[in-house]
């Protein structure tokens, strides 16, 4: 019995979504455990595009039990919607699909004064999704959160939201939107939710639990990446959860000895959303090249992502600090038409050389990243699905950048499609049965 978790490796969207999707045979459920709808995952399968934002990509092979953990943080109408688009393509979610009540819910006021403290920042601003996901974390830890679970008994939720409104309204400025909140419209309208979803609610924990003395294989898909996780990541332009490993056991309530593997997923090079440092960003050409050929925008909001090099100290780290098994290399075909790559192997810190993540924001705002160049192959990848019909110089990228981060590559990932993917044998993944 094999359960792993897929984290990113980078700052998000590296397309954890795909590889969830393309090993989703291999297991049994697949467990997502923190994050809001401020994530999206692209899948896509022969001709039809799948973005999901809540539910797990499992949802799209048949059998697979598919649960968002306690970790998770849900707006029960995007939720709604989400389902009900997945249906109107054809993908049951009836039977498969729960949710644990425990996680917190997304309140209006949280959506507000989302946007409103972004636009209080000014110049300083996080580059939040304006969707509530960090006043929902923030009431949380301050243990004024609502929960899922908390609808079952409409006087209490009442009593909570009642306390919460009227604590949100005493503290914002008189212009702010939250003095035209309605409580009682509030209250009718998460009844309403609740009367939709309460089938799919369910003790998330106890469920895994239950789910593993059964011997089933659980996959825990992880939303955003390392360098954006509260606690490891590039503070304060991070998430509001721990979106490495160890939010797998928190958010979904499993012990540490319960996980076999970790996978961290990267792209052939790197891009960020939102504000923050970015040692290895491309303000050129090339960085608009590798944004229109990897179609580098958003799938929650659209925006487009800032481009850059593969920087291999941060996906170091990441190794590092989540402890990762093995590696899947994603978007490798968007560096076909390339003339020469640079990988970033270190960063110069005012005349120092530094191997070493810095977890400084200030001082990695200052770093200047060293590279090493690499020829290009100039040859198209697209759909190749064995490691040794990619060209030689490419089969040397892969080489080098593994080399350099202290991790074998298990997938790459040739195009978007489900079947444009090369497994490679590694000791995890027939450790793991994955690969015969």
């Amino acid at each position: 019995m094999a359960n792993i978790v897929v984290v990113g490796a980078q700052w998000g969207d590296e397309g954890k979504g795909k590889i969830v999707d393309f090993l989703c045979d291999h297991f049994d459920v697949v467990a997502r455990y923190q994050g809001g709808h401020n994530a999206g995952h692209t899948v896509v399968v022969g001709k039809t595009k799948y973005v999901m934002h809540m539910v797990p990509s499992g949802i799209l092979h048949r059998g697979k039990i598919c649960l968002l953990g306690n970790g998770v943080v849900i707006d029960p109408k995007e939720l709604l919607s989400e389902m009900e688009q997945l249906q109107g393509l054809g993908v049951d979610i009836q039977d498969n699909f729960f949710i644990s009540k425990n996680a917190h819910l997304i309140m209006p006021y949280h959506k507000v004064m989302d946007m409103e403290d972004e636009n209080r920042r000014g110049a300083k601003k996080i580059g939040t999704t304006g969707r509530g996901i960090g006043p929902t974390y923030a009431d949380k830890a301050a243990r004024l959160g609502i929960r899922f679970g908390d609808l079952y008994d409409p006087g209490l939720f009442r009593e909570r939201l009642s306390f919460n409104l009227r604590q949100k309204k005493a503290v914002q400025p008189p212009d702010s939107k939250i003095h035209e909140l309605d409580e009682g419209k509030i209250f009718q309208d998460y009844m309403g939710y609740n009367e939709r979803l309460k089938g799919f609610l369910v003790d998330g924990g106890l469920s895994i639990h239950r789910f593993q003395k059964e011997g089933k294989r659980i996959l825990f898909e992880g939303a955003q990446g390392t360098m954006l996780d509260v606690d490891l990541g590039t503070y304060p332009y991070v998430t509001s959860s721990s979106s490495t490993v160890g939010g797998a056991c928190i958010g979904v309530g499993v012990g540490p000895t319960q996980i076999h593997g970790v996978i961290g997923v990267t792209k052939a090079y790197t891009t960020r959303v939102g504000e923050g440092p970015f040692p290895t960003e491309l303000y050129d050409e090339v960085g608009n090249r590798l944004r229109e050929r990897g179609s580098e925008y958003g799938a929650s909001t659209g925006r487009p992502r800032r481009c850059g090099w593969f920087d291999a100290v941060v996906v170091r780290y990441s190794v590092r600090v989540n402890a990762l098994t093995t590696l899947a290399l994603m978007k490798l075909d968007v560096m076909d038409e390339l003339d020469s790559i640079k990988i970033c192997v270190g960063y110069n810190y005012q005349g120092e050389v530094l191997s070493e993540f810095p977890n400084e924001t200030g001082k990695l705002e200052a770093c200047q990243p060293i590279y090493e160049e690499w020829p290009g192959w100039k040859q198209s990848t697209v759909g190749i699905t064995t490691f040794r019909k990619l060209p030689r110089l490419c089969q040397g990228y892969v080489g080098k950048i593994s080399e350099l981060v202290g991790a074998d590559f298990s997938i790459i990932s040739t195009g978007p499609a489900r079947q444009e993917t090369i497994t490679l044998k590694t000791p995890s993944f027939r450790k793991w049965k994955i690969v015969q």
